[in-house]
């Protein structure tokens, strides 16, 4: 924690900052989601939870609370209006993958290293209880989950280091199925209708059942699949660190069209507009659904490590090494808003909203922005 001086301090400059003007907005002609936070419209900080100890992790999000990972196996539950601190989990070593939250309980993978020169790197499910954070299950696991943890009504999935992709039954923590590969899972696993899709660090995107874990099929790239699929009519699209974008059909996994962007690709989003792409040259793409046609190209000052946060009316995009969050029209590519978080951001924790507060992780904490009352 930062002591008083600096804390009163920062307080102080964040608030300042919010208040420098805001670039033009430009007129939207969709409006945004009743649900989610105004991207265009002018946000302020509305809380801020401090803390030197946040890691590269998302945080998780019932609607109501927030899930905060921190260094040292922390898992902090705020409230997601005011900030209030709820509870603080001590799992012990280090949190390993993005937890997930519904409305019961919070699953949250970790990672243990042993003692000694031959020292044995083990891994660990838990689900914990929403209300004051006891934990309920342990799973423990021969090797850590890595990139994210995703759930259906059912179980809760993830790829691990020890090259499997694994079923966990949310109720008892017990192993649904196991699916085993050759290389070891580090990516953002997708769910879509009955299949999993899940890429590996060889390059291969690999399409499941959610039911059996059996193989539907699978495509192989060049690089390391570092993001998530998105599926849009019959279409799965994804990105490799070989640098390009690529369309597979959704039933047999054959190749539709692939693009090059000018480095590896960190993640796909799907919008109205067309399929966004945020790439290591900084620059974030929008290209068509049906060709792979580039609509329009934007760059940004720092590296695009974490996956942007979209709505209807834009994407917030928080580079690395930059002071300063970017929203653009997802339209042509312009900036239509920026959001101060921090001189020289340093994670590739992405930003998530809850109802119409967005919630962006910094190096010295949580920031929550909302529409100024």
């Amino acid at each position: 924690m930062l002591n008083q001086g600096i804390y009163i301090r920062s307080i102080i400059l964040l608030i300042a900052l919010t208040r420098l003007p805001s670039p033009p907005v430009i007129a939207q002609t969709e409006q945004a989601d009743a649900h989610q936070p105004a991207l265009s419209q002018p946000l302020t900080i509305k809380w801020l939870f401090e803390s030197d100890s946040t890691i590269n992790l998302t945080p998780a999000t019932d609607g109501e609370r927030i899930y905060l990972p921190l260094a040292s196996g922390l898992l902090v539950s705020l409230r997601a209006s005011d900030g209030q601190m709820l509870w603080k989990a001590d799992l012990g070593g280090e949190l390993s993958a993005s937890p997930i939250a519904d409305e019961r309980n919070v699953y949250v993978a970790s990672e243990t290293v042993g003692e000694g020169a031959a020292a044995q790197v083990t891994g660990a499910l838990r689900a914990l209880g929403r209300e004051g954070g006891i934990t309920l299950w342990v799973r423990p696991l021969p090797l850590p989950f890595r990139g994210s943890l995703v759930a259906n009504e059912v179980n809760l999935f993830s790829g691990s280091l020890d090259g499997r992709v694994y079923a966990v039954r949310k109720k008892t923590g017990d192993i649904a199925w196991i699916m085993q590969h050759s290389a070891p899972f580090t990516s953002h696993p997708t769910i879509f209708g009955q299949n999993l899709y899940v890429g590996s660090s060889d390059g291969t995107l690999f399409s499941l059942s959610q039911s059996t874990g059996k193989t539907n099929w699978r495509y192989r790239t060049r690089g390391a699949i570092n993001g998530r699929a998105v599926v849009v009519r019959g279409v799965v699209y994804f990105g490799s660190a070989d640098g390009f974008v690529y369309a597979v059909n959704e039933a047999d996994g054959r190749q539709r069209w692939r693009r090059r962007t000018g480095a590896g690709v960190q993640t796909v989003s799907s919008t109205r507009s067309g399929l966004l792409v945020a790439s290591l040259d900084n620059f974030v793409y929008l290209l068509s659904f049906r060709n792979g046609d580039r609509l329009w190209k934007r760059q940004l000052a720092g590296r695009l490590a974490a996956e942007p946060l979209t709505t209807s009316d834009g994407a917030l995009f928080t580079p690395l090494s930059s002071s300063t969050g970017v929203v653009l029209d997802l339209r042509d590519g312009k900036q239509l808003n920026s959001l101060p978080i921090g001189e020289d951001n340093s994670l590739a924790a992405s930003p998530i909203a809850a109802g119409k507060v967005l919630f962006v992780t910094t190096r010295h904490g949580l920031l929550a922005f909302s529409r100024p009352s």
